[in-house]
């Protein structure tokens, strides 16, 4: 876990857990609930004639565009069955870009730390378990945002 621990601390502000923290659950969202398995998958994106999916295993999960497949591409690869979904569309790219480099620093520290493939497997699958209660923990929030702001309509 020593390993780990310094893993996390050097990654600071790009752990995957403080970015769906500070990024996602800061603003308003939905929450979405993917049937995946609770552990590293390799979930893949396919362009079919009905749209954009992601496909885990054998589950397959409809996504309105690309790069709503690529933020929960993230999530299902580490077997977060309930997350959060920025309800503006306009936010999720963006969101997407910077989950995803932190995956890939995550992958490049793992990589860079010294011991055997073995070793290595080890830390990976630790630090994806630790990511997952992490984030777990943060929650996906409501189902559906509350719209309970004022407008002229509809004064507070």
């Amino acid at each position: 876990m020593k390993l780990a621990d310094e893993i996390r601390k050097n990654l600071a502000h790009s752990w995957l857990a403080d970015v769906y923290e500070k990024r996602v659950r800061s603003q308003r969202t939905r929450a979405l609930h993917l049937e995946v398995p609770e552990r590293e998958n390799e979930p893949e994106i396919l362009h079919t004639l009905l749209g954009v999916e992601l496909k885990v295993g054998r589950q397959r999960i409809a996504c309105p565009d690309l790069a709503t497949a690529r933020y929960l591409r993230v999530f299902a690869r580490m077997g977060i069955r309930d997350v959060a979904v920025p309800y503006d569309i306009t936010k999720i790219s963006v969101i997407a870009d910077e989950l995803e480099t932190a995956w890939q620093k995550l992958l490049l520290s793992i990589e860079s730390s010294h011991g055997s493939d073995t070793a290595k497997r080890r830390l990976r699958k630790e630090l994806v378990k630790h990511l997952r209660d992490e984030i777990t923990a943060i929650g996906p929030g409501e189902m559906m945002p509350k719209f309970d702001r004022e407008t002229r309509q509809r004064p507070k």
